[in-house]
């Protein structure tokens, strides 16, 4: 079997240039001719495989989605034009009104705001628990649940559920199992192999290459039997497996056209060559980052699952392959002093992002949290203290250099 570097450099290319190109060209067009009205038809009706139009199918997407499916030993996959399109294209395929959804107390902020601010005004609940306790998710589920919904490690608190007990609770419960694999990708944790059904990624992140482009991408694991699926349930019976894809290509992705563009899907397909590589530089950099501030007398306390002082550390160290991901944060005295030490950084960036190539720090409590109340962000564990550290692929001594000029100005 191919290896994980191998697969994402060569991918399975399905259909050669024309012209011996070793890269899929950018097709950057709307519309593609049919030889005949005969052809259109079958193209439209799905019986004949083609492309009619960008919006629905492109053959730069395509590639990138074979690739992908590839990479992470996928059922099928559909690349959308954000981490955000992936998420509400597949929870309003799967919920209605009257319907729930278990998830986690922790979210990014953008995914609690479309679960409470968009969703929840159109019947769709949101059920937010701890997703380390199991007792609390085995009651939250009832006859109208359509998905458990978690990240696989929660932005900024660094929460690590254990995913094979999440998924062996929703087996029982004939429920899918939704993963947003985001910080982690199939180069550190392989979902699959711990029950989970769809994962979904925003590949504007490790993916994209470096901040390149935005994306998103729904990764079906063709594992969950959509029969019990009420939303579903007739699909399933004339599409078995393929019930979840179909539903959204013809009918939600479609309809609320969310495509990715070709151009980010070139991008983002070279981004693939150099992901294990980069993962890797940044795993490394953030465990030794995390070790240094943990002794730094001006740090109250360091937050990153690799660390031994985690109470996630022996969960996340048997999920994630020794490789913790590129995300930590830290706490100092109050807001005054992260401000301070943000405005004195040299080479770290102050910017929002996750898994850039560049190091990046931001204070949660005041930007991707800012629309939240003071009782929501203490519910969230989002202090007004606490900095969030991207870690990217830069020298870490150069890092490490710049965070400690900064806190010797406290």
């Amino acid at each position: 079997m191919k290896g994980f570097a191998t697969k994402a450099i060569h991918g399975d290319m399905h259909t050669k240039d024309m012209h011996g190109s070793l890269r899929m060209p950018l097709y950057d067009s709307v519309a593609f001719e049919h030889e005949s009205a005969k052809d259109i038809q079958q193209s439209f009706e799905g019986k004949k495989p083609s492309h009619s139009y960008s919006r629905i199918s492109n053959p730069s997407v395509d590639d990138f989605e074979q690739r992908i499916r590839l990479l992470f030993d996928a059922f099928g996959v559909i690349a959308v034009s954000s981490g955000m399109a992936a998420i509400a294209n597949v929870l309003l395929t799967l919920g209605k009104a009257g319907s729930n959804i278990v998830t986690s107390r922790f979210l990014f902020g953008n995914t609690f705001s479309l679960f409470e601010k968009t969703l929840k005004p159109w019947g769709l609940e949101a059920r937010y628990i701890d997703m380390t306790d199991a007792q609390a998710l085995d009651k939250s589920i009832d006859e109208n649940t359509c998905a458990i919904f978690f990240e696989v490690i929660t932005n900024p608190q660094l929460e690590v559920a254990d995913v094979a007990k999440i998924a062996g609770i929703a087996e029982k419960y004939n429920i899918p199992v939704i993963l947003d694999g985001t910080l982690t990708t199939p180069y550190i944790f392989k979902s699959q192999e711990f029950g989970v059904n769809i994962e979904l990624i925003s590949s504007t992140k490790y993916i994209s290459g470096g901040a390149t482009t935005v994306g998103g991408l729904i990764i079906d694991y063709g594992t969950f039997d959509w029969e019990y699926c009420p939303r579903l349930m007739e699909d399933a019976e004339k599409f078995g497996d393929f019930t979840l894809l179909l539903k959204l290509r013809r009918e939600v992705y479609r309809n609320l056209g969310a495509c990715l563009a070709p151009h980010n899907a070139c991008m983002q397909t070279l981004g693939l060559e150099t992901l294990s590589l980069r993962i890797d530089k940044s795993c490394v950099n953030a465990l030794e980052i995390a070790r240094t501030l943990e002794k730094h007398p001006k740090v109250n306390s360091v937050n990153y699952p690799g660390l031994r002082s985690s109470k996630y550390y022996e969960t996340a160290k048997a999920q994630f392959n020794d490789k913790f991901g590129g995300i930590l944060t830290f706490e100092l005295n109050n807001r005054q002093e992260c401000f301070k030490l943000i405005d004195s950084l040299n080479i770290i960036r102050r910017a929002t992002n996750l898994n850039d190539n560049k190091t990046l720090i931001l204070h949660p409590a005041t930007t991707i949290f800012c629309e939240y109340s003071e009782a929501q962000k203490r519910e969230m564990q989002v202090s007004d203290s606490m900095l969030r550290l991207s870690v990217g692929i830069e020298d870490v001594g150069d890092i490490i250099d710049d965070i400690n000029q900064g806190l010797e100005k406290l």
